[in-house]
């Protein structure tokens, strides 16, 4: 299926898989070498995000691994100020999402800084819903139920909730690593291209993430392989956006699939 994203007048044609990638400006996040703490750190890995090919920069504040440390609203809007004040000034043109569950700093980044997409990593409510529909910015919707049935169930009244608030622009997560044991997560990557009946484009986040590491018996630093293979049935079943820490084999996953389709 093909969609476009209107992002501040912008449209994204993702008829083409895009990559997002990922910049935590956070000291715990579960892979270490996607932490960005220095200004220096920032400027360059915003830069590597987009000269490797990925068209869309996804900052992050708050670590969701299991056992991260409680951040509050007050720090993890210092810690984006940071980070997006730098996006902006090297990448001024760039698309940025936002990874945050709280509506407040959701504001603050659009309105302060411009942000394009909002990334809820939570599964929404109607606070988040509202404010969202207010921004009049692309959404992404996660979710944390555990089979195909429930995540469907769950997004078909979630969408209805923000269509029915004036939101147009609607991203589905399906939210591998969030709620799910070990093999729920590879029975909905099994199922995935289900979700397409919901005729909205689907994102995937499995970069290094346990699913991948825990079954292989090593750690995140050693997933890489992992990711490409899931990326790559990702995008077979229909995935519009990759979000990833490696942009440039997620690239390459791209370009290969979109060869085997004959585009």
């Amino acid at each position: 299926m093909e969609y476009t994203l209107n992002v501040q007048g912008r449209l994204i044609d993702l008829s083409q898989p895009q990559v997002m990638g990922i910049l935590n400006v956070t000291p715990d996040s579960f892979y270490a070498e996607s932490r960005m703490q220095t200004e220096q750190d920032i400027a360059a890995r915003a830069s590597q995000i987009i000269a490797e090919g990925g068209s869309m920069i996804d900052v992050g504040a708050y670590s969701t691994r299991p056992g991260g440390t409680e951040v509050s609203e007050a720090e993890e809007m210092e810690r984006l100020r940071f980070g997006l004040n730098i996006v902006r000034r090297e990448l001024p043109h760039s698309v940025v999402s936002v990874d945050t569950f709280r509506p407040d700093v959701a504001r603050m980044a659009v309105e302060e800084f411009g942000v394009d997409i909002i990334n809820d990593v939570s599964e929404g409510n109607q606070e988040m819903f509202r404010m969202v529909s207010r921004l009049r910015v692309p959404y992404i919707l996660m979710s944390v139920q555990a089979t195909l049935r429930e995540v469907q169930l769950s997004f078909a009244k979630k969408v209805q909730q923000l269509r029915d608030l004036g939101v147009k622009d609607i991203i589905l997560d399906p939210g591998f690593g969030f709620g799910k044991t070990l093999e729920q997560n590879y029975q909905l990557m099994n199922e995935l291209d289900k979700l397409l009946v919901m005729d909205l484009p689907l994102l995937v986040g499995i970069s290094r993430k346990s699913m991948i590491y825990k079954l292989l018996g090593f750690t995140p630093n050693e997933a890489l392989n992992g990711t490409i293979v899931l990326n790559t049935i990702s995008l077979m079943k229909g995935t519009s956006i990759l979000r990833v820490h490696d942009v440039k084999e997620a690239m390459e996953c791209v370009k290969m699939v979109q060869m085997l389709n004959g585009k």
